[in-house]
């Protein structure tokens, strides 16, 4: 064993080698970097319309109202951002989990 060995590097070449490995690395990018654009996206969006039409997000949301369009439009980006974290989560803990389960059953084989 060489001093850049471990007891375990037979084992970590076997799991980053198995195919599963691999598309659970990659899947698990894809999802997250997706999920990054359309938040960093949705931000974006919003920053532009607060510095290009600012008198748009000041009309009132409705006739009467006292609400401006801005207000429920940032809430809803936040909550935007809850539903996609949780989407990730969930991705985590049920397909993702599962695969790494996989992944490792069969690197004690």
């Amino acid at each position: 064993m060489s001093h850049l060995e471990t007891p375990h590097s037979h084992s970590f070449e076997r799991i980053r080698s198995n195919p599963k490995f691999q598309r659970l690395a990659r899947q698990r990018a894809t999802l997250a970097w997706s999920l990054s654009a359309v938040v960093l996206g949705v931000y974006y969006l919003f920053i532009s319309l607060v510095a290009f039409v600012p008198g748009w997000l000041h009309l009132p949301l409705y006739e009467g109202s006292h609400l401006s369009r801005g207000l429920p439009l940032g809430a809803a980006i936040i909550v935007l951002s809850w539903l996609l974290t949780a989407w990730y989560v969930r991705s985590a803990n049920t397909r993702f989990d599962a695969l790494s389960a996989e992944i490792i059953e069969e690197a004690k084989a």
